[in-house]
């Protein structure tokens, strides 16, 4: 029988005159891995907080089993800033300690691409203060996942993970032991790691067996069951669903629903895109130019992205296009973007960028544009337009469309300043659809986006007549409003997928596995028990030496961290610290030598 490692009994929270959570009550059992869902501010993070005992509730209790090693991941780290990623991570372990650690060097490898950690500088003896907020992230999920716990709790966690980091994660959690709760938008996430669902709504929460999939199904029959109009039944989820049923394959390896009362709820609904008219309208539009490239090279200072390109976007055309960080996806909508805004007179370094005289393009970039933040919602949207052409005889007002994007009536009179990040990300999306494009460039646009409001520009995009192009580490959103995927794989070159993401990481794991250096030859083995004897008495020695190093590298990074202003001594200590590095690492050479022969 499972042991419940966390119990909720009669749980309360309240923020202002609004109740988050009205008399919750939960478990958490040993192997549960639960995803947890719901709408920004429902308080999905609250309820995480409130079992990592990190927030107490206003009523009711939480009790946690006697000696549980709980792992937390925050949406902001407790990091020091003065600290090496290598004293976070490894804290005093030895290299050659921590390197014979498989999970350690599967963990660095898995969130970082190597050992080595080639995105940073100077590695592992990278200083912390400096770094992105993704950076730190990255290294506080890296510290989480070499530890042993009996549960893990995540907020968030694939938020600036790419999609081979969202792969490897999903892997990763998959293999291990512990119970998991998860709050994450991630859909496909959900799906390859979650058993379990908790859908927060209104101060309640609802639980569904299965991953996302599954609970996409039970939500509906549920609503379906619960309708007492026809009208009730007609709602974004039963569009979802279809796409579920009727799109890739094997999506849910776990179904908990009856197949029969599925198939009768989405028996009446179209495919969530008709292609061949979406097609025609977008002819219509655009005329038969979009964007030509012609042997384009794109630049990003000295270095050069992508060479002899010859590509075509048309009239219609839905690119999902992803690759490494770095390769050049930005670069490239923001050079097509200015060749766009300049009707051709700026072009990139090499080659030529032909736009079409109808183009009119929407840009939603990775930054959230400044807004007058004394504008009203409502307001900011209709200082771009008051109603809307979504095509297909499709009308919306202003008002409208604020709704169908989760800005209620009462929230429309919000002043734009007291917005979140996610709600300001969903207000420039809204602008940027109500000013009519026909061409689309969305970078990244599900960041800050709960499930819900995704669903709804999902819906909004199945219909809409034009072409687009979208990057996104999120693959649910790339495989549900695209019909191609494109990559950039690092050398120079876009390439078509014809199976999409899934070609597109085997791909990059053949990348990997040709550019691993060959393993060196094995020393040959003593076999002489005397010599076996001394090269035990060796690594005793060596080992005795390299904890001494170990102390005296610490030692240095202190002293660099508090002489920081002073140059001249930085450079004098920095001189000691690598030449001490290179003796460490002829040592390690050396033991794992000894290690062969003892």
């Amino acid at each position: 029988m499972a042991v419940n490692l966390v119990n909720v009994e009669a749980v309360s929270k309240v923020y202002g005159t609004r109740a988050l959570l009205d008399g919750i009550s939960l478990g958490v059992s040993e192997g549960d891995r639960i995803g947890v869902v719901g709408r920004n501010g429902d308080g999905k993070t609250t309820l995480i907080r409130m079992l990592a005992r990190l927030e107490e509730p206003d009523a009711g209790r939480v009790t946690q089993s006697g000696g549980l090693r709980m792992g937390v991941l925050t949406q902001h780290d407790s990091l020091d800033p003065a600290a090496t990623i290598r004293h976070e991570i490894i804290k005093d372990m030895a290299d050659h300690e921590w390197a014979g650690n498989a999970k350690i060097r599967d963990v660095l490898t898995g969130l970082f691409g190597g050992l080595d950690l080639p995105g940073f500088d100077r590695g592992l003896d990278t200083v912390i203060g400096p770094l992105s907020g993704g950076e730190r992230r990255r290294i506080a999920l890296a510290k989480l996942l070499i530890e042993d716990q009996d549960l893990i709790v995540l907020d968030e966690p694939t938020n600036h993970l790419d999609v081979e980091g969202i792969s490897w994660l999903a892997e990763h959690l998959r293999q291990r032991r512990s119970s998991l709760v998860c709050v994450t938008h991630d859909r496909w996430f959900l799906d390859q790691v979650c058993t379990r669902m908790w859908d927060v709504q209104r101060g309640s929460v609802y639980e569904y067996e299965g991953g996302y999939s599954d609970y996409v199904f039970a939500r509906a029959e549920r609503e379906r069951i619960a309708a007492t109009e026809e009208a009730k039944r007609q709602n974004l989820m039963r569009k979802e669903l279809a796409w579920l049923r009727r799109g890739a394959p094997a999506r849910t390896s776990k179904p908990r629903f009856r197949i029969e009362a599925a198939n009768a709820l989405i028996a009446d609904v179209p495919p969530p895109r008709d292609t061949s008219e979406l097609m025609r309208f977008a002819n219509a539009r655009l005329g038969k130019t979009v964007f030509d490239l012609e042997d384009v090279t794109v630049q990003a200072g000295p270095k050069t992205l992508l060479k002899h390109l010859t590509w075509h976007l048309g009239p219609g055309d839905r690119i999902g296009l992803v690759g490494v960080n770095g390769a050049g996806k930005t670069s490239l909508l923001r050079a097509l973007a200015e060749a766009a805004r300049t009707q051709g007179d700026v072009q990139p370094a090499a080659g030529t960028v032909t736009v079409g005289k109808t183009v009119r393009l929407a840009y939603l970039s990775q930054e959230v544009g400044e807004l007058d933040p004394s504008l009203r919602v409502l307001e900011a949207v209709q200082r771009v337009r008051d109603r809307v052409d979504l095509g297909k005889g499709r009308e919306m007002t202003a008002g409208q469309l604020c709704e169908q994007f989760g800005f209620t009536k009462e929230k429309q009179w919000t002043p734009v300043g007291d917005l979140s990040g996610g709600e300001r990300r969903r207000l420039q999306i809204l602008r940027l659809l109500m000013d009519e494009p026909n061409v689309l460039f969305l970078d990244e646009p599900t960041n800050d986006l709960d499930i819900e409001t995704l669903t709804q520009l999902e819906d909004l995009l199945d219909g809409w007549p034009g072409s687009m192009i979208v990057i996104s580490h999120d693959r649910f959103f790339i495989e549900r409003t695209t019909d191609t995927v494109m990559a950039l794989l690092g050398d120079a070159t876009l390439r078509m997928l014809p199976r999409g993401l899934d070609e597109y990481l085997e791909r990059r794991r053949k990348m990997i596995e040709a550019a691993a250096p060959a393993p060196a030859p094995a020393a040959p083995k003593s076999t002489s028990a005397g010599d076996a004897r001394a090269a035990k008495k060796e690594l005793q020695r060596i080992e005795r030496q390299l904890n001494k190093m170990a102390d005296r590298e610490t030692g240095l990074h202190a002293q660099i961290a508090e002489n920081a202003t002073d140059f001249a001594k930085v450079a004098k200590l920095d001189a000691e610290l690598r030449e001490l590095i290179a003796e460490r690492d002829e040592l390690e050479m050396r033991w794992l030598e000894l290690a062969e022969e003892a």
